[in-house]
């Protein structure tokens, strides 16, 4: 038995190896928890009894062991990676073939080099340590990029199922030759067999990378589309208001006349307190919009309006002529979608006292500094994309407002940081400044 099959201890350790890679990609941080050692060692402790003691059943009940290694795996996943189903499904999938291939490759070198004559147990750890360890790293450093929490969350049953299929189909072409050697695409030589089922697990691999490298161009295509229909419904917005802004200057500057000719006509206490309120408005008005951009002016008159009927305190000490540089779209979204951001917040809070929003544009050296914030009670969580994970239940349709304004501030080789201090929320541009 030159050629014998795969011990079943290191077919455990690398379907064990390989949710490894997975969680390591897209929940690293729950790696560092002492709970989570715990649960992957218990892990590979079950995976390796149970696969140990099924190490001699007969090829009938062979399959139906796999598929509750399978099964492990998968709830191993869905448990340590704290993943939704379909998530869960689809990494278990990938996982499985790639556990195949490694453990495959592992134990045919490790033949090879028995055939030669060297039987020592180190050289098979070596072996084992070197194929193993490489195999994770390379697909690691290939998927860390591709394979993102949102994009698992964006996936639908059909691509799901779809990458489940391949992995079984794959497993079942790689060991066919174990089930029935008189079967098509077989072999009745051992070497044989075990090169087709190393070579089938590879290529299985690379269907499945350049499977997850569609979805990964579909998802970020889409996400392009969603910004640019953002992008383009905020400069919608801003030429509403502007049309809007315009009549309301001129109802506003009628008013000013009317106010005068009422003083001059009648004295009673209750026209004067109504007038009197009525100026307070037209200086607030007046105030609050004039910043020296008439994008960034027509934005904020909307805002304020908006705010003013929520019950919202909105302030603002800007200098928008910092800004004339920046085209018209690129200041709809900053400061659209910012705005929006913030309204969103504070019109939850249950305190009108605590409905505050603040904004402030101004030059620091050579830099123009935005700063957008919110009183904010809520705890905050980014996602792999240092982005703030959406709390709206339609995430596939939102959550771009800040990759939006990112997006916009790349634009200018500016940065984008946020966070929160003291129960506020600020969102800080940095942009070069244009003299």
């Amino acid at each position: 038995m030159l050629y014998q099959d795969i011990p079943r201890i290191y077919t455990a350790i690398a379907e064990w190896g390989s949710c490894l890679v997975y969680l390591y990609i897209l929940k690293k941080e729950n790696m560092k928890s002492v709970h989570f050692l715990i649960g992957s060692l218990f892990m590979l402790a079950m995976q390796s009894i149970f696969l140990t003691l099924t190490g001699s059943v007969t090829e009938i009940l062979w399959v139906p062991c796999m598929m509750i290694a399978a099964g492990m795996m998968y709830g191993f996943l869905m448990v340590g990676g704290n993943m939704k189903p379909l998530g869960a499904a689809y990494c278990c999938a990938r996982a499985f073939v790639l556990a195949e291939f490694v453990a495959s490759l592992q134990w045919q070198i490790v033949s090879i080099v028995q055939a030669w004559g060297n039987q020592s147990i180190w050289v098979e750890i070596l072996i084992t340590m070197v194929i193993f360890g490489g195999c994770f790293t390379i697909n690691i450093y290939l998927e860390k990029d591709l394979l993102k929490q949102n994009y698992l969350e964006q996936m639908t049953v059909k691509e799901v199922a779809a990458a489940a299929i391949m992995a079984v189909a794959i497993f079942a072409f790689s060991n066919l030759s174990f089930l029935n050697e008189n079967a098509p695409f077989a072999s009745r030589e051992r070497a044989d067999i075990f090169s087709i089922r190393t070579l089938i697990d590879f290529g299985g691999i690379a269907i499945l990378h350049a499977y997850q490298s569609r979805i990964s161009e579909y998802v970020a295509e889409k996400e392009l589309s969603v910004m640019n229909v953002m992008l383009k419904s905020q400069y919608d917005q801003y030429r509403n208001y502007q049309d809007s802004l315009d009549l309301i200057q001129m109802k506003y500057h009628d008013l000013k006349h009317q106010i005068t000719g009422l003083r001059a006509e009648s004295d009673e206490e209750k026209r004067k307190k109504w007038i009197d309120s009525m100026e307070k408005e037209i200086a607030a008005f007046e105030n609050i919009s004039r910043t020296g951009n008439q994008v960034l002016d027509t934005i904020l008159a909307a805002k304020i309006f908006h705010c003013r009927k929520n019950h919202i305190q909105i302030t603002c000490v800007a200098d928008g002529k910092l800004l004339d540089h920046m085209h018209v779209t690129d200041i709809c979204s900053i400061f659209g979608n910012a705005l929006d951001n913030a309204i969103e917040h504070v019109i939850l809070i249950p305190d009108p006292e605590k409905r505050l929003i603040h904004l402030t544009v101004s030059a620091q050296k050579g830099f123009v500094f935005i700063k957008i914030e919110n009183y904010c009670e809520a705890e905050i969580s980014k996602n792999e994309e240092d982005l703030i994970t959406t709390t709206k239940k339609d995430s596939k349709n939102h959550g771009f407002g800040l990759k939006s304004i990112r997006k916009a501030v790349e634009k200018y080789d500016g940065s984008v940081v946020f966070g929160v201090q003291q129960n506020w929320f600020e969102l800080k541009i940095l942009l070069p400044r244009v003299l």
